[in-house]
């Protein structure tokens, strides 16, 4: 009984409740300057990886982001009621959309030297990842909840992808060059095709009929909720909608690439970075 008491108030402090954030309040505000501050350090301070050292980086970063998800899946699949431990996993929080694919993709970079595939990898990490982290950044509503370790796993496993991703571009491990996006871009396709297998796998299941679930939020089984693109699949049909959503989301990687393009041929418009960044020493 005292074991499983142990166990039952371990889950409810993982549980520990906060005032939802709000967007741009303090707690938003909070991480978005703790990411700012950790990519100017690693900018400064790993200017010049070498292939070891960005392979380790990338497994920290993965073996973070893991953990926390391994977090994130206790934490919505197991309540204490003060007498039993009550089992009920969330299918909507199956690990695998687009925010999450990050920290595979970088834990298989980590294993991989430096070939195509590991290059492959890394441009995705430097455009897709990138992408996907400054779009929770810039409007997390969705994503903020009254759990306060939720919200922190949510806040740093996104800020990570920012950082490491731009990272990636500044210390030119990934050449800021047009043809960079046609390396990410497959590893991307990849993930849309596994999404699509879950998402029929789950509808041939039966699992549709009792439990959301839900990949990439492509889904024809399920109604359509990620915003802007719910617009499209509602008057768009399936093939087409599909295919406007693997162009969108790769031309929004490729600007993320055109930024740094930018920056890489005006080094001026990087002193300011630079600067902030000697302050950090």
């Amino acid at each position: 009984m005292k074991k499983l008491h142990f166990w039952g108030e371990l889950l409810n402090l993982l549980d520990t409740q906060m005032t939802e954030p709000t967007i741009y309040g303090w707690f938003h505000l909070l991480f978005i300057s703790i990411t700012i501050a950790a990519t100017i350090v690693m900018c400064q301070y790993f200017k010049n990886p070498s292939e070891k050292t960005t392979r380790k980086i990338l497994f920290v970063f993965a073996a973070i982001s893991i953990v926390l998800e391994v977090y994130k899946q206790i934490n919505y699949t197991f309540t204490y009621d003060g007498n039993k431990i009550i089992t009920d996993y969330q299918w909507y929080a199956f690990p695998f959309q687009f925010c999450s694919t990050p920290m595979y993709v970088a834990l298989l970079a980590s294993f991989v030297k430096q070939t195509k595939l590991h290059n492959a990898l890394c441009a995705y990490l430097a455009t897709f990842s990138v992408f996907a982290g400054l779009c929770v950044y810039t409007y997390p509503e969705q994503v903020f909840i009254g759990t306060i370790g939720i919200n922190i796993q949510t806040m740093v496993c996104h800020g990570a992808m920012i950082v490491v991703g731009i990272w990636l571009l500044y210390c030119n491990y990934i050449k800021s060059e047009h043809k960079t996006i046609l390396y990410a871009t497959p590893v991307f396709a990849v993930m849309i095709i596994l999404a699509m297998i879950m998402n029929e796998v789950a509808n041939q299941s039966g699992l549709l009929t009792r439990e959301s679930f839900n990949m990439f939020y492509i889904s024809p089984y399920c109604e359509p909720s990620l915003p802007v693109y719910s617009i499209v699949q509602k008057v768009v049909p399936y093939p087409f909608c599909l295919l406007i959503y693997l162009l969108a989301f790769s031309i929004a990687a490729y600007i993320i690439l055109l930024i740094s393009i930018f920056l890489k041929k005006h080094p001026d418009k990087n002193k300011v970075l630079e600067k902030e960044a000697v302050l950090t020493k």
